[in-house]
């Protein structure tokens, strides 16, 4: 009698779906998605088009991808825009398979460049359906899950072009603007709005957060949400592409 072939079943890795944000595409979040599959992850870039439909489109979307895969918890990333399709996805479809959740310059409260763009006269060509979306903020869904908000400081990109934004910003979403109800924890790192992209400071933020549920701060773990320390945590430290 013949002897069946040995057979090992791997457990499957925890999935990472990544949000791209207005203007970009899933190749906007490559370079994030690779150093999240060397960690082990199963990461996926989710592209979807930002200018043709609202939220409740683009989280219909989401549904659909995130119900195409096998792994038993997914964690989400979004970038700008994709952190408002994350929220209303959550909102939605709510939490179950969700793992952990990191916004990276996400204006969940307001977008006061974004509202800037809305009275130019190429508004329409600019935003497209998205102009409801800046319209209706603030999203005040409140996640049950573990959220991250990782935000810029180093005020260069296309809000700078329009107006002065006051106060702490990434060029494009004011640091207040980031703040999410519920969340876990928040850095404020030296990066521009798309430059966090590139940044290999902002990358292992990232993956540091996905595995421990709190940033790394140069080791000193998550700050208080006390309203005193809210803003007052500034990363340091090494990362690419943006300078020092």
């Amino acid at each position: 009698m013949q002897a069946e072939p040995f057979t090992v079943e791997y457990p499957l890795r925890e999935a990472v779906i990544l949000a791209h944000g207005l203007w970009m595409g899933g190749w906007a979040m490559q370079g994030l998605r690779l150093l999240l599959s060397r960690r082990g992850y199963a990461a996926y870039a989710f592209d979807y088009r930002t200018l043709a439909h609202g939220l409740d489109e683009h989280a219909r979307l989401l549904a659909a991808r995130i119900a195409e895969l096998r792994q038993p918890a997914i964690h989400l990333v979004g970038h700008s825009l994709g952190g408002l399709v994350i929220l209303r996805y959550l909102r939605k479809y709510g939490e179950r398979r969700i793992g952990r959740i990191v916004l990276l310059g996400t204006p969940a409260r307001a977008c006061m460049a974004a509202l800037r763009f809305e009275n130019m006269a190429a508004a329409e060509r600019l935003l497209g359906a998205s102009r409801e979306i800046w319209r209706s903020l603030p999203d005040d869904y409140r996640p049950q899950r573990e959220l991250g908000v990782i935000a810029g400081s180093r005020p260069w990109g296309l809000g700078s072009l329009v107006m002065r934004l006051p106060g702490t910003n990434d060029g494009l979403v004011r640091l207040e603007e980031t703040e999410v109800a519920g969340m876990r924890d928040r850095i404020v790192l030296p990066v521009s709005h798309s430059g966090m992209l590139v940044s290999t400071r902002v990358a292992r933020e990232v993956a540091v957060f996905l595995e421990r549920g709190a940033f790394d701060h140069d080791g000193r773990g998550a700050f208080e949400h006390d309203g005193r320390g809210a803003f007052e945590h500034e990363g340091r430290g090494a990362f690419t592409r943006e300078g020092r």
